[in-house]
């Protein structure tokens, strides 16, 4: 264990100090400021425990946190990229839906070009009336 793990780590090791210790204080923990030194030394007076042991419980805490932290940034990646293929997927559905659309609407125009050349007529006299009649209102 190193200081900038402790420092980095201090809020959530704080609890865990004070639940294998429990004889310790929030503000003597607190006082501390995450120094790896003062908290060894902390525990030892208050305790009596080797600073071997003082140290492997740090160890396995912030390993255990770094594990943590290592499954959630994977369980993270995970999504993204599920999110990621499901986008795609969904993109591909509507390209395909907007192709068939349009090859349904050529041949529908091939089939029957009056009737396709009025409901383009009909589409713009009424978007051009309405259009106009909002300018107007203005």
């Amino acid at each position: 264990m190193n200081q900038q793990t402790l420092k980095g780590n201090w809020n959530e090791l704080k609890g865990k100090i004070r639940e294998q210790w429990g004889n310790l204080t929030d503000d003597e923990v607190s006082k501390t400021q995450g120094n790896l030194e003062q908290v060894v030394g902390l525990i030892q007076r208050k305790t009596g425990d080797s600073r071997e042991k003082i140290e492997a419980f740090f160890d396995d805490a912030t390993s255990a946190g770094a594990s943590i932290v290592e499954r959630v940034k994977n369980s993270a990646q995970d999504l993204a990229s599920s999110v990621s293929d499901t986008t795609q997927e969904y993109a591909n559905q509507a390209m395909e839906m907007a192709k068939s659309g349009y090859e349904q609407t050529q041949e529908y125009v091939k089939k029957r070009p009056v009737e396709s050349l009025s409901v383009c007529f009909g589409v713009g006299l009424i978007t051009g009336v309405v259009v106009g009649l909002a300018l107007r209102s203005r």
